[in-house]
C-alpha cells in the first residue's frame, strides 16, 4: 500500500518549521504539545529521514527538514487551489496593529497569515492604539493588537513591553537646554507616557521631531535628531537607552493585547498563528 501525506500533519510540520516551537505551534493549532510531537514523529516515520533537532532552549530543522519544507509549502499550496473552487466564497480578516506594538513582528505575522490559507483577504491597518481599539469597538475590526490603556480588560496577552529614552550612538544631550523628543502625534499613548514622566521629573522638553509612524521616528533618533521614547523590543540596532545615564525618569511597562470578535474557524486559526508568531518572535 502507498504511503500518503496526511495534510493536517504537514500544516503542522510547518508551523514548527517557522515558529520553531512546540508550544507555539500548539497554542497557533489549539490542541497540545504531546499531539504535535505525535504528528512530527509519524511523519518522520513515514518519510523514513529526521526532520526537525530538538533541545531545551529550541527547535531546528534538519538539512531533510529544511528540503522537506519546501515541497511541504507546495503540496499546502496545491491542497488550498484544489479546494478553492467556482463556487467558493473568499474570506477577509480585517486586522489592526497598534504601530507602536507592531516591529520587527509585523513581516513574520504576514507570512504566517499567508501560509495558513492563500485564500484568505488581509486587510491590515496600522495606527494609534486608541484608534485601533475604537475602531474595532464599533465593529470596523475583525481583530487588533494594542497596547492596553486604562482600565481595559479582556483580550488576550502577546508580549509586555519595556520602554527605554533611545537615542543614536553619537547623540549628546544638550545642556542646559530642554530634552529634545522624537514621537508620535497626540493621541499616542507612549507620547503621553513619556511626556508625563518627563513633567513628573521636573525635566524640561520639547519636540524636536513629530512622526506620522514609528518608522519615522525611529529614522530621526538613528539620524542624531532627537530621543525617542520606545519599547526594547521595537529599538532597532543603532539605537541605545540612555535613560540610565542621563538619569532620566523610568518609563515602565505595557501589555500588548489581541482582541478578537472571530468565530469563524478559518479566521479563528489564522489568529491563532499570528498569537502564536507574536509570541514566539517576541520572545527572542
Amino acid at each position: 500500500m502507498t504511503a500518503t501525506l496526511d495534510i493536517a500533519t504537514v500544516q503542522a510540520f510547518l508551523l514548527v518549521a517557522d515558529l520553531q516551537s512546540f508550544t507555539r505551534t500548539a497554542e497557533a493549532l489549539g490542541t497540545t504539545q504531546a499531539a504535535v510531537s505525535l504528528k512530527l514523529q509519524r511523519l518522520e516515520t513515514l518519510l523514513g529521514k529526521r526532520l526537525v533537532e530538538r533541545s531545551p532552549r529550541a527547535v531546528r530543522l534538519t538539512a531533510d527538514g529544511a528540503a522537506f519544507r519546501e515541497r511541504a509549502r507546495a503540496l499546502i499550496a496545491a491542497h488550498d487551489c484544489a479546494l478553492s473552487g467556482e463556487g467558493s466564497v473568499a474570506q477577509s480578516l480585517s486586522l489592526g496593529i497598534s504601530d507602536h506594538a507592531a516591529g520587527s513582528e509585523l513581516v513574520p505575522l504576514l507570512e504566517r497569515l499567508h501560509a495558513m490559507s492563500s485564500n484568505l483577504t488581509l486587510a491590515v491597518t496600522i495606527g494609534f492604539s486608541r484608534e485601533m481599539q475604537e475602531a474595532y469597538d464599533s465593529g470596523q475590526l475583525d481583530a487588533v493588537i494594542v497596547r492596553q490603556e486604562g482600565s481595559r480588560r479582556g483580550g488576550e496577552k502577546l508580549a509586555e513591553d519595556e520602554f527605554g529614552w533611545f537615542a543614536s550612538r553619537h547623540f549628546t544631550v544638550p545642556k542646559g537646554q530642554p530634552l529634545p523628543l522624537a514621537t508620535l502625534a497626540p493621541p499616542c499613548g507612549v507620547r503621553a507616557i513619556a511626556v508625563r514622566a518627563l513633567d513628573k521629573a521636573g525635566l524640561k522638553w520639547r519636540e524636536r521631531f513629530v512622526g506620522g509612524g514609528v518608522t519615522a521616528v525611529v529614522a530621526a533618533a538613528l539620524a542624531g535628531l532627537a530621543i525617542a521614547p520606545l519599547a526594547r523590543r521595537i529599538a532597532p540596532p543603532g539605537l541605545v537607552d540612555i535613560g540610565p545615564t542621563h538619569k532620566l525618569p523610568k518609563l515602565g511597562s505595557s501589555k500588548v493585547m489581541l482582541h478578537s470578535k472571530v468565530s469563524d474557524p478559518a479566521k479563528l486559526a489564522a489568529l491563532r498563528a499570528v498569537a502564536a508568531t507574536f509570541r514566539s518572535v517576541a520572545a527572542i
